[in-house]
């Protein structure tokens, strides 16, 4: 890249998904509403959990801890893209590009690792019920939702901090609506192999291991519902994972999606309008398959909503009287 080095950068400019300013200002209200939906799908469904003792299962545990880490995942990049629309600037600084790279790789592997505890899990409850519960004891549930939380904030930190050894032109404009690793690392003039090699190795480390967790666990899951004779039998083991399955395949499909029109698009803009799918759309979607499909869910979001209508009334009621 043409321009010279730049001892201190102070912002990048996120071009965001369109040249058109009056373009951009549309995607104001499409992005806002479905952040909203993300946040309060997953809030629900963190709460739904807490407050229902029949959901005080390891499934709802790490499903909770996933809604927590959807929120946080969207939280990382679209309201800076928001806050851009509106105040009509597409700059950000170089500690806040910095962050926000570290909160969306963080809790971007988390949810890989969570996916794939979760595949355990199911792997478990259906391949050994009986002896589901000493397995995933709460002490072991602890261990795994530590060890994904550690090995996520490791990784992300470690391609956060070797950012700071680039030097980059004056040329630093991100053709996407965050700043995404990939292109930051593009924009530095400076020896790139230790970040690339970084970026390899922490890939497979967050994409190929969890995936070929999860495809052991559901090859083990295949074989043992086969054995069952009855069709009831198989369905009813089925449908424990059905849920989960759902999850996942939109998960790694659109990921994998971004990924292949990234590598066949001649510019970065195609794969930034791809992204879209996987950093928000999956996210919000999520609450609404597991509350859709899943009995449980449907009636803790039930008896939460029936509790706060009746505190509703009670306030109501005693500001009458007042």
């Amino acid at each position: 890249m043409e321009g010279r080095n730049q001892t201190h950068v102070t912002e990048f400019i996120l071009l965001g998904l369109s040249d058109q300013g009056e373009q951009q200002s549309l995607l104001f209200w499409p992005f806002l509403s479905m952040y909203l939906v993300t946040f309060t799908g997953n809030l629900l469904m963190i709460l739904a959990i807490i407050t229902d003792s029949r959901l005080h299962m390891p499934m709802y545990f790490f499903l909770s801890n996933l809604s927590f880490s959807d929120i946080c995942f969207t939280s990382a990049t679209i309201p800076k893209m928001l806050l851009n629309i509106q105040t009509q600037s597409r700059a950000i600084s170089y500690e806040g590009c910095l962050s926000q790279m570290y909160f969306f790789m963080l809790f971007g592997g988390l949810d890989h690792f969570l996916l794939t505890v979760m595949a355990y899990d199911r792997f478990v409850a259906i391949c050994h019920p009986l002896h589901y519960m000493v397995i995933m004891n709460p002490k072991f549930c602890g261990i795994l939702l530590l060890g994904s939380w550690i090995l996520s904030v490791l990784a992300s930190l470690l391609l956060d901090l070797l950012i700071l050894r680039l030097s980059f032109c004056t040329k630093l404009e991100i053709l996407h609506f965050f700043c995404e690793l990939k292109q930051v690392i593009q924009l530095a003039c400076s020896d790139r192999f230790l970040n690339d090699l970084a970026v390899y190795l922490v890939s497979g480390l967050l994409g190929v291991v969890p995936l070929t967790g999860i495809l052991f666990s559901y090859s083990r899951i295949v074989t043992s519902i086969l054995r069952i004779s009855s069709v009831r039998g198989k369905y009813k083991a089925f449908s424990t994972c059905g849920s989960h399955l759902s999850v996942v395949s939109l998960f790694y499909a659109t990921g994998l999606g971004v990924h292949l029109s990234s590598a066949a698009a001649q510019n970065s803009r195609a794969s930034a309008i791809a992204s879209v799918m996987y950093t928000v759309v999956t996210p919000m979607l999520n609450p609404f398959i597991y509350g859709l499909r899943n009995r449980d869910i449907k009636q803790a979001l039930g008896k939460l909503f029936s509790r706060g209508a009746f505190s509703a009334y009670r306030i109501l009621c005693f500001k009458i009287k007042l």
